[in-house]
Formats: structure tokens, C-alpha cells, sequence
């Protein structure tokens, strides 16, 4: 039997005619959609100056206003520097830069990310409302690179263009990892005589030296790797003939190729060849090393090594550490000494703490820990390359800026300031906000852009920056001289535990702070 409804639908005129202007309709509408679709260039805008790459869901570029590109991490304290960029007026701000991979979903880099802007905004609220009116008044804004810097060339760009009003770009800080992609940016905007003020590089060949400076206006507040190795071998003479290294063979990186360069000087006489691991392309991968660390200890264990210099990243530095932990020779003692990467372990739970009750010692070569300033029975502060002094008007300031009117910016209890990062980025922005006002001429407002930068072989002596982390005296090329190097060991409960200022040049820099000829 034919069913009446089917006959009615399909079978009369009328419902013939219908059905096929509602058909053609919609076929019409949706061929439209799709030309519309194609034509149409897709909004990919995140705010004003931030926008996702193609290909990226990442937001990535330079705002002021307070905008946290996503990671809510950094709500608080992006929000602190909209509110402090909004009482500023045209014309009587230069602006400061931060350079930063802000969107890595690495979380040790994401809490590094946050301390990087707590720091610099600590010395942009001292500079607007503590130094005695001094101009010009400093406007900070967030430049982000994405994951891993690989956005650093559109941002950068942008940065280069932002050099004139209402802007008046004169430095750029942040700059906080010793990647290729950090090289190229840095080459760029010193290229364009933009000064930069790095924080944690610590890589020497992204430095300037006496044969040549292939980065003119860049300042660093870090010691290079090399400093950082000299430090550590002051503090601890290590026999080399009991000392051995294990190397990332990765190319390109430019914290783990100086490093382990450093290193190498460091334990010259040992009868033991480097122990090899290749870390992923993205070192902040687990990848498969863990497995080659399991074979590495093994072979430590059939050496009579006391001391293991580690030349490699973070995440690779926890997994060979868990390994070592793991070792057939548990009677056997270990110090495994590292450079800076040694203050993410703090804070990195996939970390076996147990590790460090069996007979292993890890120490690394801090850019700064808030107890190397605090007087300790036996241990008074050195009389030269920093002071108490210095580092409680920090931290009373940190106190004022992390709570309400002008904060909040996130935790910034003394857990927080343990791995340096807060510290090292206030002082590298200070150092910006003391070229730029050197740079200033008297009875104007603002200084050009070229004379910043040139004004880093001045930093020295009474011109030093009395930083947080000690002294920044810059040589004329615009490096730390001997600068303070906190040692400082990893406990058992996580506890970053500050053991001795070290001095690359084995003693604390005289009241001059003179860099000798040669550097």
C-alpha cells in the first residue's frame, strides 16, 4: 500500500515546487557560504599588535594593556603592567620590551615566564614612583615569541618599528634563553642599534668580547658559562683524574654547546671520555634519553669518578639525576655539578627526590638565590661585589608591588625567589632603566635610540648597577665582570639551599669594580 504521506510530500505539484525552492535555497546558500569561506580572509586577531600565525593557535606579538596572551599564569601581573602603562602620558615614556617565549607549554618555563615579568615590573614601578621623579618615566610592554621562539623574526619587526612615537622603543630585556632563535633576534634588533639587556643567556657566543662585537648595544647581567664554570671550580677543587663529563651531543644550542666547552677545560687531565647523549629537538621533550641514562650510569659505576659535570638542559638534568639515583653502585658517593638550568629541578615534580638521599649531591651555579646576601653565623656577607643593603630594598619593594593598589602579580613569597628568576630579571631591568636615563640629556625628556646602548662601557665603578643578584659592573663590551655566582645545592625535600658566593676570578671584586685590561 502506498503511503499517503510520501504521496503527499513528493507526488503533488505544489509540493513539487516547494520542496525544490527549499532545496535550491539551500544548496544556493551553502555554495556562497563555501566562496565566502575561501574569499574571506579567516580573523586570526587575538588583541590590538597580537594576532595567531598561520598554522598557530598561538597569539603571538607586543601589547601593553595588560593582555595575558592566553596563559592565565600571567593574568595577574600582565594585568599590574596594563594598570601602571594606563597612567602614563605621550611623550614622557620610553618603553622597555620583554622578549620572551611567553606562550611555552613547558610548565618549569611557564613559571619562569611569570618571574621574568614579576621582576621587571618590580623596576618599572620603582622607576615611576621611586626615583625621585626622574625622566623619562618607563612604559613596559610584552613581546611574544611562542613556543620555543620560533615567532622571534615577525616579532622583532614589529619591535623595530616602534622606535618612534608614541612608542619611543629604547631597549628591549627578557631575552631569556641561549637558543639560536634568541641569536638571530638578538643580531637583528642590535643590527638596528636598539639596545637589549639579556637576563638569563648565559651562553658566550651570545656575548660581545674584545675580538670583535657582533652584537653592538647588548648588555648582559648573567655571567657567561664560562664564568659560571670558573666560579664553580673556585669553590670546589675537583681532582680531574676523579672527575668525568656527560655531554649532549645536540648541536645549536648555544647554553649546552658553551657549557659544555667550559667544562671540558674543567676536567682536562681526566682518563675518562665524555659520556654522550643526544637530547630531542625540543629539549623540553622527554624523548628517549632517559633510556641512554640508564646505560651512562652503569658505566659511571664501573669508573672510580667522584664528580660529574653535566652539560645539557633541564629536563634531561632531572632524568640523568632519577637515573643516578637508580645506580647499581648505591654505595658509592656522587656530585654532580651543572650550570643554571640546575634552579628549574626546584620545581619540577617528575623530579625523584629520593634520588638525593642516596648518596648523590647536586649543585649548580645560581644566577642569584635570595640568602646570598643574609648574613649567616660564620658566613658574613662579602664587604664587595653586592650587599644586604641592596637586596632587602628589593624585597620591600617586591612586597609593595605584589599586593594591592599596584599588584597583585602572582606568588612572590621566598619559595619564589629561590631559583633567581625574579632577582635577575628586576636587575636586567634595571640595568635598561639606568641606560636609558644616562642616555637622557639634560633639560629633555628622552634619549636616542642609538645612545643607550653606548652607554654600557660606563656601568662600572660609581656607575655600577647595585643589583639584587651583586654588583653589575659591565666591561666594555657589555659583560658582567666577576660577577657573584651563588652555589647552590638541591635537597632531598626540594629545597634549594644556598651554599657559598663563588667569584669567577676566585675572589669578590674590589670597591673599584674595574674591569682589568683585556676583557
Amino acid at each position: 500500500m502506498r503511503n499517503p504521506l510520501r504521496y503527499r510530500v513528493w507526488y503533488t505539484t505544489r509540493q513539487k515546487i516547494v520542496t525544490s525552492v527549499v532545496v535550491g535555497a539551500l544548496v544556493t546558500g551553502a555554495g556562497w557560504y563555501g566562496v565566502d569561506r575561501v574569499t574571506t580572509p579567516q580573523d586570526r586577531s587575538c588583541v590590538p599588535g597580537v594576532a595567531r600565525p598561520a598554522g598557530s593557535d598561538e597569539c603571538v606579538g607586543v601589547s601593553g594593556a595588560g593582555y595575558d596572551f592566553g596563559m592565565k599564569n600571567l593574568t595577574e601581573v600582565a594585568e599590574a603592567i596594563g594598570r601602571e602603562n594606563r597612567t602614563l602620558k605621550a611623550g614622557e615614556y620610553a618603553t622597555v620590551a620583554l622578549l620572551l617565549p611567553l606562550t611555552s607549554p613547558d610548565p618549569s618555563m611557564g613559571t619562569k615566564m611569570r618571574r621574568e615579568l614579576q621582576g621587571a615590573f618590580a623596576e618599572q614601578y620603582r622607576a615611576n614612583h621611586l626615583s625621585n621623579a626622574q625622566v623619562p618615566k618607563i612604559r613596559l610592554v610584552l613581546a611574544n615569541t611562542g613556543r620555543n621562539n620560533v615567532f622571534w623574526k615577525p616579532v622583532v619587526e614589529r619591535l623595530k618599528t616602534m622606535t618612534d612615537a608614541p612608542d619611543h622603543l629604547r631597549a628591549v630585556s627578557g631575552v631569556a634563553t641561549s637558543s639560536s632563535e634568541v641569536k638571530l633576534a638578538v643580531r637583528a634588533l642590535t643590527k638596528e642599534r636598539i639596545a637589549v639587556v639579556g637576563t638569563t643567556i648565559t651562553a658566550d657566543d651570545i656575548a660581545n668580547a674584545p675580538g670583535g662585537d657582533p652584537f653592538p648595544g647588548l648588555a648582559r647581567v648573567s655571567p657567561t658559562n664560562r664564568d659560571e664554570a670558573r666560579a664553580l671550580a673556585q669553590f670546589g677543587r675537583v681532582e680531574a683524574d676523579k672527575a668525568l663529563l656527560v655531554e649532549d651531543t645536540r648541536t645549536g644550542d648555544h647554553y649546552t654547546d658553551t657549557l659544555k666547552a667550559a667544562f671540558t677545560a674543567l676536567v682536562k687531565g681526566t682518563k675518562y671520555e665524555p659520556q654522550l647523549f643526544t637530547s630531542p629537538p625540543d629539549a623540553t621533550d622527554e624523548g628517549t634519553t632517559s633510556n641512554t641514562f640508564k646505560q651512562i650510569t652503569h658505566l659511571i659505576c664501573d669508573t672510580d669518578a667522584e664528580t660529574v659535570f653535566f652539560a645539557g638542559r633541564h629536563t634531561q638534568l632531572r632524568q640523568f639525576i632519577n637515573e643516578l639515583g637508580r645506580r647499581g653502585c648505591q654505595n658509592r658517593a656522587f656530585t654532580v655539578l651543572t650550570g643554571d638550568e640546575g634552579s628549574y629541578l626546584g620545581g619540577d615534580e617528575k623530579l625523584d627526590r629520593g634520588a638525593l638521599a642516596r648518596k648523590v649531591t647536586v649543585r649548580y651555579a645560581s644566577l642569584a638565590h635570595p640568602d646570598a646576601w643574609v648574613p649567616r653565623k660564620g658566613a658574613p656577607v662579602p664587604e664587595t661585589g653586592g650587599s644586604a643593603q641592596d637586596f632587602r630594598a628589593f624585597q620591600e619593594l617586591l612586597a609593595r608591588v605584589a599586593k594591592k593598589p599596584v599588584g597583585p602579580i602572582g606568588p612572590t613569597g621566598r619559595a619564589t625567589l629561590t631559583d633567581g628568576q625574579v632577582i635577575v630579571a628586576y636587575d636586567a631591568m634595571a640595568t635598561a632603566v639606568h641606560g636609558i636615563r644616562q642616555a637622557t640629556p639634560d633639560g629633555e625628556r628622552l634619549p636616542t635610540k642609538t645612545d643607550v646602548g653606548n652607554q654600557w662601557p660606563q656601568v662600572k665603578s660609581s656607575l655600577k648597577v647595585a643589583g639584587a643578584s651583586g654588583w653589575i659592573c659591565l666591561d666594555n663590551h657589555g659583560n658582567p665582570y666577576n660577577k657573584a655566582v651563588p652555589v647552590v645545592e638541591l635537597t632531598e625535600e626540594g629545597v634549594q639551599r644556598f651554599v657559598e658566593i663563588a667569584w669567577p676570578e676566585g675572589r669578590a671584586p674590589d670597591r673599584r669594580c674595574l674591569p682589568p685590561s683585556g676583557r
